[in-house]
C-alpha cells in the first residue's frame, strides 16, 4: 500500500522546490555584515501606518490561517499567514476609519482603526454556528456526506470545459524578509470535471520583483508555478483526500453546521488514521447542505513523518545543509453560478527550516501560491498548444522579466506583497481583459 500511496501523493502536492547552491559564502566571510538598505522602510514610515498582530478563535484561542483583513471603503487588504499572522499597511492620509476580519465558518467581526496598536495586535472572531434546530436533515455518517461529494459530481460541477483568466502570485520568504516575488495575470483551459485531460495554463502578461534580498547560500526554485496551484481543485485531482482509496485512510467527525456566503453548509472535520505509514492531510470540508457540493476545503500535511515529508517537497539539495519541513497549508474555494459550482480560489503555504552544518543559526524559507479566478466564459475554449503553454517543468520567474510590459501595470507596478490578491484583482482587472 505504501507503493501505491507514494504513486498518487505527489499529484496533489502543489510545490516542488528545487535547492542549489545560489553563492557559498568563505569561511572569511560568514560573518560578514552586509548592509541593508532602509529607503522602502523609511518610506513606509512617512506614508503608512504599519499594523501587525494575528487572528484568532475567541472561544479556543487556536491562530486562524488565511483569514481576510480588509480596511472598510478602500481597496486596502491582506490575509493572515500560516501561524494566523497579519501585517496591514495604511495610507497616512485614508479616510478609512474601520477594517472588517472574515473567515469561513465565523462571524464577520469589525475593528476601528484607532484601537490597533502598531504590534502584537489579538484580533478574536467568533464561530458561526447554526442551531441544529434549524435545519431539518442532520448528517449522520460524515463519511457519507464526504463521499457524496464526487457522487454528486455531475449535478453539482461543470462536466463542460471553461476558458478562465485568473491572477496568481508567488512569493518567498527567508526569515521575515521577502527574496523573491513574481505574479501574473494567467489564461486557463479549464477541462470538464469528468474529463482526464489536465488544466492548462498560459502566462498573459507576467513581472517579478526587482528590490529584494538576494538569498545568501540557497536558491530556491518553484517548479510549475500556476500549473501547481491548479492542482489544489481537490473535485478535479481528489487524490489524498476525496477518492475512494483514501477515504479509508481518514477519520471523519461531523464538526458544526455554519453559514457560508449566505448558504448552510456542513463542517466535516478529517484527520489521518493511526498506522499509516506516509503523511497524509488534516483539515475541514465545508459542505453546501442543499446540494452536497464541496464550496472550501481547509487542509494540512501531517509532518510527524519528517524523512518521508521532505522527500515529497526536496529535488535535490546541496550536501551541507538539512533542510527540513515545518507545515504545508492550503485553501480551496468554489462559488456556485446557475447551479453549478465553480473553482474560484486557491492558496498553498509551505514552511522550510534550513541547517547548514558550520552555521551556528539556522535560516526559515516560506513558499507561497495563490490564485484567484477573476473571469470565466464557456464559449469555444480552445486549447493551448507548444510554446503557448506554461509547462509544469517551468519555472515562472525564470520566464518573465522583471516588471515586465510597464504600460500594462501602470500605477500598480509596485507590487505589494502583502497585500490581498483580491486588492490586486481590482486595480487590474479592467487591464486584464
Amino acid at each position: 500500500m505504501k507503493t501505491n500511496f507514494r504513486k498518487h501523493l505527489s499529484i496533489l502536492l502543489s510545490f516542488i522546490l528545487v535547492l542549489s547552491f545560489s553563492h557559498v559564502m568563505g569561511a572569511d566571510n560568514i560573518n560578514l555584515k552586509k548592509k541593508k538598505t532602509k529607503t522602502q522602510q523609511v518610506i513606509d514610515t512617512l506614508e503608512y501606518n504599519v499594523y501587525k498582530g494575528k487572528i484568532k478563535n475567541k472561544e479556543t484561542g487556536e491562530t486562524l490561517i488565511f483569514a481576510n483583513i480588509s480596511v472598510n471603503n478602500s481597496n486596502v487588504a491582506t490575509v493572515s499567514n500560516s501561524d494566523g499572522e497579519f501585517l496591514l499597511k495604511i495610507a497616512k492620509n485614508s479616510n478609512s476609519k474601520t477594517i472588517t476580519v472574515s473567515h469561513i465558518g465565523f462571524k464577520n467581526r469589525e475593528f476601528t482603526i484607532s484601537d490597533l496598536k502598531f504590534r502584537k495586535n489579538t484580533l478574536e472572531l467568533e464561530s458561526a454556528i447554526i442551531p441544529l434546530g434549524e435545519i431539518n436533515v442532520h448528517p449522520h455518517d460524515p463519511q457519507l456526506l464526504v463521499r457524496s461529494i464526487l457522487h454528486r459530481l455531475a449535478q453539482n460541477y461543470s462536466l463542460d470545459p471553461n476558458m478562465m483568466k485568473g491572477f496568481y502570485r508567488e512569493t518567498i520568504k527567508k526569515n521575515r524578509t521577502y527574496v523573491a516575488l513574481s505574479e501574473a495575470v494567467v489564461n486557463i483551459n479549464k477541462s470538464g470535471y469528468n474529463q482526464m485531460r489536465d488544466d492548462q495554463v498560459q502566462i498573459y502578461k507576467g513581472r517579478k520583483g526587482q528590490d529584494v534580498k538576494k538569498m545568501d547560500t540557497l536558491l530556491f526554485k518553484l517548479q510549475g508555478g500556476p500549473n501547481t496551484t491548479l492542482l489544489l481543485d481537490v473535485i478535479k485531482n481528489p487524490y489524498n483526500l476525496l477518492s475512494g482509496d483514501f477515504l479509508e485512510n481518514y477519520d471523519y467527525t461531523f464538526k458544526n453546521i455554519t453559514k457560508l456566503n449566505d448558504k448552510v453548509h456542513y463542517v466535516i472535520e478529517f484527520k489521518q488514521k493511526e498506522g499509516i505509514d506516509l503523511p497524509l492531510y488534516y483539515g475541514l470540508f465545508y459542505i453546501d447542505a442543499k446540494s452536497l457540493a464541496l464550496s472550501s476545503a481547509r487542509f494540512s500535511l501531517n509532518m510527524e513523518n519528517e524523512s518521508e515529508v521532505r522527500r515529497m517537497f526536496i529535488r535535490k539539495k546541496p550536501s551541507g545543509v538539512k533542510v527540513t519541513p515545518l507545515s504545508a497549508d492550503y485553501i480551496v474555494n468554489y462559488q456556485e453560478k446557475d447551479g453549478k459550482w465553480y473553482f474560484t480560489y486557491a492558496r498553498g503555504e509551505i514552511k522550510f527550516k534550513c541547517n547548514w552544518k558550520r552555521k551556528l543559526f539556522n535560516s526559515k524559507f516560506s513558499v507561497m501560491t495563490e490564485m484567484a479566478i477573476t473571469d470565466r466564459s464557456d464559449n469555444e475554449p480552445m486549447r493551448f498548444k507548444g510554446k503557448e503553454r506554461f509547462k509544469s517543468h517551468q519555472v515562472m520567474a525564470d520566464e518573465i522579466g522583471s516588471f515586465s510590459d510597464e504600460n500594462f501595470w501602470g500605477a500598480s507596478n509596485t507590487i505589494e506583497p502583502d497585500q490581498s490578491i483580491e486588492s490586486a484583482i481590482r486595480k487590474l482587472k479592467r487591464k486584464g481583459k
